[in-house]
This record gives C-alpha cells, structure tokens and sequence, in this order.
C-alpha cells in the first residue's frame, strides 16, 4: 500500500525530506556511520510500557501544524527533568523544525539531562534519520505508518533494531495497524489525532485498540487532557499514554505528570495490561 499523496502529513514529510537532504549533503551516510562505534548503550523502555497500570511518556514540543505555537521552551533539558520528577517513563522530542519548532539539539540536551529512555519524534523515512537518532541519544524513533509504504516500513523497523532503537510505529486506521503488525512491530502507537486533517477523536484508539495483538505494546497519543483520559485509554487497552500539549501548556509540567502517573497507578488498573 503507497503512502498518501495529499495531506498535511504529505506537506510535512515533503520538507523533512528537502531538510534531510541538505543534512546529508553536509555529512553523507557513510561519514555518519562511522560515528557509530562511539554512541552511548540505549535503554530498553519495553519493559516499563509492559508492567502494571498506564506509563506516561511526556513531550518536549514548542509548537503544532494545528496550533501553532505551544509554549516557549528555552531550555528542553529543565523541561525534561521536571517530566522525569513527575515520574514520566520516558520524554519524546520533536526534532521537526519546520511546523513544530524543534531540532536534534533539544534531542541532545533532553538525552544529557535524564536517565530515562528518550524518543526522537519525527517524520523518518530513511536510515539516515535512523543513524541520527541513535548518535544523537535516541532510544526509541518514531516510524509513522501513514508516510511509508510496507517494503519502507519493513526496512526501517529492522534497521532500527539493528541500531538497538526500538521502533514506535505509529497507525491512525485499521489498515494501518494491520500493516504495523504484519510489519512486525511490537510496539504501536494509536494516533487520535488524523494526520491528513488533524483532527482529534478520542475514539479512535478506542476502536482500534483490539485489533492489536496481545504482547504488543499499546500506545495511546494525542487527546490525553488530564488523569480522567488515562484512566478511559487504560480502560480501552493502553499500556502508555504519550501526552504533550496538556503538559507544555500547563502551569506545572512536573505536577501533571505527576497527576497523569498517579491516575496510570490507579488501583483498578493494577494488573497487566498487555502480558
């Protein structure tokens, strides 16, 4: 199946693939694979999103194609120490500069500032982007469904692995997490959020929940407000909540994970989820 052709989401990838290509002609591939030797070990977060109750993973993002910008983050690293206080399972960063404001350098700095796992959030549609994770501190990258076709998808979940990243592949339809699963991943994420329209429905992970196997991670991201939606996702089958405009717009982001972690602790979500 051939990714889409129109969309936002096509918009976006469209730039991360003219902005990729100047970071290559910087420095090829293969200059960039020979820094590999010297990457720190990453963090396996799969058993974490696996134990009792819901995992938090917070976001470091300034900015969204649907609103613009979020919040002013001059330091990513204070910001990320706060979610780790507050008990995050680990910090997802946009790394997208031109429709959400962020770089590799934020990866750099989030990595440096925490001892917990770290996603690098983008739009990765090669190996190049793969090896710059990993050199740049990533545990985790995001492989979005709706961008790659299967050969693609299938190509970068195993060269991730290969990288020791753990890939979050992310599906918004039913055909989507069927081609996640026949992909081979073990971790997906249920976007509620229609990246060719940006429209939010909640109820979208919760229909598409069961059509994941057990012993695959779920992930539920976007329409996570407060505590009350963890609590309806775990209901519904999730293992994690990936949250973060709710965090970077409020008062306190250290208190709402901590108010989002303590609602994933519920004791009616106190036995596995997805074993």
């Amino acid at each position: 199946m051939a990714a889409p052709t129109t969309s936002v989401l096509a918009d976006i990838v469209a730039g991360a693939r003219a902005d990729l290509a100047e970071r290559e002609r910087a420095l090829p591939l293969a200059e960039l694979k020979a820094q590999l030797p010297s990457a720190r070990e990453t963090i396996d977060p799969r058993p974490t999103f696996r134990a009792d109750g819901v995992a938090v993973i917070a976001e470091v993002k300034r900015a969204s194609p649907s609103r613009g910008t979020l919040a002013h983050i001059p330091d990513p690293a204070v910001l990320a120490e706060r979610y780790e206080a507050g008990g995050a399972a680990a910090i997802s960063v946009l790394t997208e500069g031109r429709r959400f404001s962020g770089s590799l350098a934020d990866l750099v700095a989030v990595r440096r500032s925490v001892d917990i796992p770290v996603l690098r959030k983008d739009f990765i549609v090669t190996a190049y982007q793969l090896v710059e994770a990993r050199l740049n501190g990533a545990d985790l990258a995001l492989l979005i469904v709706a961008a790659l076709d299967d050969c693609e998808l299938v190509g970068l979940i195993e060269r991730a692995r290969s990288l020791d990243l753990v890939p979050l592949v992310e599906a918004h339809t039913a055909d989507e997490v069927r081609r996640a699963v026949d992909a081979g991943a073990d971790v997906i994420g249920i976007n509620n959020r229609d990246l060719k329209t940006l429209e939010v429905d909640p109820s979208t992970f919760h229909r598409l929940a069961p059509l994941i196997p057990d012993g695959i991670v779920r992930i539920a991201e976007s329409g996570v407000r407060g505590p009350h939606d963890v609590i309806e996702f775990a209901r519904a089958g999730a293992d994690v909540v990936l949250v973060g405009e709710a965090l970077v717009t409020g008062e306190d982001p250290r208190a709402g994970v901590a108010d989002l972690v303590a609602a994933g602790a519920h004791p009616a979500l106190q036995h596995p989820r997805n074993p």
